[in-house]
């Protein structure tokens, strides 16, 4: 299956600063894009590249006086299996003096994840007496799933997942922050994907394609895909970035006072 994927977004700005995006495929994936991705910053500014320590590659935009917006743009074919997300029922899960060290940084607290909170307590109460493993974590995704209401409207760029939990709202971040925490509590490391996930395979969606946001937890000898909002199998996601937390990973980033003038993302199966 091919996939075509893309963004335009223009974010304008005040004064001279620097603009941060992590905004390119994960290099996990670079061998399924032949052809390369096609980014496009108007005006040409000076930009430095680099690969942070989760090995998700990022920039920096270099934005002078009299610069007043900057526009990126991409757009590029992915290569994706087509296939349904793996599911494997008998992954097993690990106790902590067992994990390799390479997980450990996902199962402390992180900056929107309070797994040193109410949660804790909560999560044990609750999944405790769950089957450990796959069938504990399908468990909090059910949990989530039902717990939040999905509503755009309520988007909040600084809701943790503890209240998330408490106001029983949000959007797919929210939905992932709380999973993510709950996961931790239970000693299960889980980690923050953004990327790009459309309506492959499921009925038209209404509303404009967008990123997402999911997680992956580490179950047997290797990371799993689980999506806390949708709740089920997908076809067609295309990850970005890693991390603990959305904190981690932002889309775009800048140092000062800017605003989102344009958002428009394309996640299209390709005919042919």
């Amino acid at each position: 299956m091919l996939i075509q994927i893309g963004y335009d977004i223009e974010i304008g700005v005040t004064a001279p600063t620097s603009l941060i995006y992590m905004l390119q495929v994960h290099p996990s994936r670079s061998g399924d894009i032949p052809a390369g991705e096609n980014i496009s910053i108007s005006p040409p500014l000076v930009t430095d590249h680099y690969q942070d320590s989760f090995d998700n590659h990022c920039a920096r935009v270099h934005i002078p006086f009299g610069v007043s917006s900057v526009r990126l743009r991409n757009e590029a074919v992915v290569y994706d299996s087509g296939w349904h997300d793996p599911v494997d029922y008998g992954a097993i899960e690990h106790a902590p003096a067992d994990l390799p060290v390479s997980t450990l940084p996902f199962v402390l607290p992180s900056r929107y994840c309070e797994v040193d909170s109410e949660l804790l307590a909560f999560a044990w109460a609750q999944f405790g007496n769950v089957t450990p493993g796959w069938h504990r974590v399908q468990a909090i995704c059910d949990f989530v799933h039902n717990h939040l209401r999905f509503d755009y409207q309520q988007a909040r760029a600084t809701r943790t997942a503890l209240e998330g939990f408490r106001e029983r709202v949000g959007v797919c971040r929210d939905f992932t922050h709380l999973a993510v925490t709950l996961c931790r509590c239970m000693n299960i490391p889980a980690r923050y994907v953004t990327g790009y996930l459309g309506d492959i395979g499921i009925p038209a969606v209404p509303y404009p394609m967008d990123f997402s946001a999911w997680f992956e937890v580490y179950l047997g000898d290797r990371w799993h895909t689980f999506d806390a909002r949708h709740n089920t199998p997908r076809i067609g996601r295309i990850v970005i970035a890693r991390g603990r937390d959305a904190a981690d990973v932002p889309i775009t980033m800048v140092f000062g006072p800017n605003t989102l003038n344009r958002f428009e993302v394309t996640t299209d199966e390709r005919p042919g």
